[in-house]
């Protein structure tokens, strides 16, 4: 079982060199394809959402990937296949599915939102207990995961029942303005990837893998985690019982992709990716940080350490020497445009800060900085 979760790893290793600055997607996607949840990707077109499902696809052998971009005018035919003609002349009503959703091993539906009331209650079925159902047919669907996306969250109540259906939440947001070289390298080096070298693990090993995840024990954080609930529930983030349970899945793949037997309070970091609405991002992040707290192992998920809350006073001191550097002058053009990046990164950085107090001084020393600019154009 060790070799079958180092050759996940290596695959989750050589997304995040192709993707630079994704890593908290690219694990989370590893996270639920061991857990056998859905996962959800929220952000504005160009942050690489449908590339990196699309090359992740890719790394599992033997499976058929369907891929989909939805409009307010998709059809049933469009995802789940037309009516076999020469069935229907003999009288019985059977999907050709070739090559289409219900004979994926991976689907990506991108625009999710966009799904209309034909298609959404064979969507919601397929999602939630992974069958396919028209008319007398049923069909059991061989899909790992589902992965959608949208640019934007759902305003219609009911496409609220759409993305309940997808257990992970993922925010996709460009890359961190040092990081911009990097990605320039390495996106121009994707357009001549040798895709015949990429790792690889076949559907029964990741099957192996979703088997495996059953045995990890729970035991250790149940407690906490059982209060963690009850907490989230007290300050408005709505958690079913349903969802209560399912949660446990993603515990235990980030053990097992760790090598772990057991759950760590440490694994409780992808609660932070179980929001319904931007809003509560930060609050999330909060309050599963005061939780773990200094509970972090050797073995802990990489993502605990990547995936905390800024520090509010070194994101304060990035603030004052951006504006110590504005208030040298002399600045190049390229160089005034570095620090408008950089000072958009770090507003949007401070967002994230739990204290609020902190977060209001600093989102204030930024708005300064942001006068004085302005002015000196």
């Amino acid at each position: 079982m060790n070799n079958t979760i180092e050759k996940l790893n290596q695959v989750l290793t050589y997304l995040k060199k192709v993707f630079i600055g994704k890593d908290d997607i690219i694990d989370l996607l590893g996270i639920s394809l061991v857990a056998q949840e859905n996962a959800f990707l929220l952000g504005p077109p160009g942050t690489a959402k449908s590339a990196i499902v699309k090359l992740f696809a890719s790394c599992i052998e033997e499976g058929q990937n369907f891929e989909y971009l939805l409009t307010r005018f998709t059809e049933p035919n469009e995802l789940f296949g037309p009516f076999d003609i020469r069935k229907l002349k003999e009288g019985e009503l059977v999907t050709n599915t070739q090559g289409m959703l219900p004979e994926a091993s991976m689907v990506f539906l991108d625009e999710i939102f966009n799904a209309n009331s034909a298609i959404l209650n064979s969507l919601l079925m397929a999602l939630n207990e992974r069958i396919f159902r028209r008319g007398k047919e049923t069909r059991q669907l061989p899909a790992l995961m589902f992965v959608g996306a949208s640019n934007v969250l759902p305003e219609d109540e009911a496409l609220n029942a759409l993305l309940d259906r997808f257990l992970i939440r993922i925010k996709c947001d460009y890359v961190a303005p040092d990081l911009l070289e990097k990605v320039l390298i390495e996106g121009w080096k994707l357009a001549k990837l040798d895709t015949s070298l990429k790792p690889s693990i076949s559907i029964t090993e990741v099957q192996a893998l979703q088997q495996a995840s059953k045995q990890i024990d729970l035991s250790e954080v149940r407690k906490p985690y059982v209060n963690l609930v009850h907490t989230l529930r007290n300050t408005g983030i709505k958690i079913s019982d349903r969802r209560a349970v399912k949660i446990q899945n993603l515990l235990v793949a980030s053990a097992l992709l760790c090598g772990r037997t057991k759950v760590l309070i440490s694994d409780l970091w992808v609660l932070k990716h179980i929001w319904d609405t931007e809003e509560q991002i930060e609050i999330l992040a909060g309050l599963v940080d005061n939780l773990i707290g200094n509970q972090i192992e050797p073995q802990s998920h990489p993502q605990v350490l990547f995936n905390k809350a800024p520090n509010s006073e070194e994101l304060m001191k990035e603030v004052q020497q951006l504006q110590d550097k504005w208030q040298e002058g002399n600045l190049s053009f390229e160089e005034q445009n570095l620090i408008k990046d950089q000072l958009r990164y770090l507003q949007n950085r401070s967002s994230w800060v739990s204290h609020v107090q902190h977060r209001q001084h600093i989102q204030q020393a930024v708005e300064t900085l942001w006068q004085q600019i302005l002015q000196s154009i």
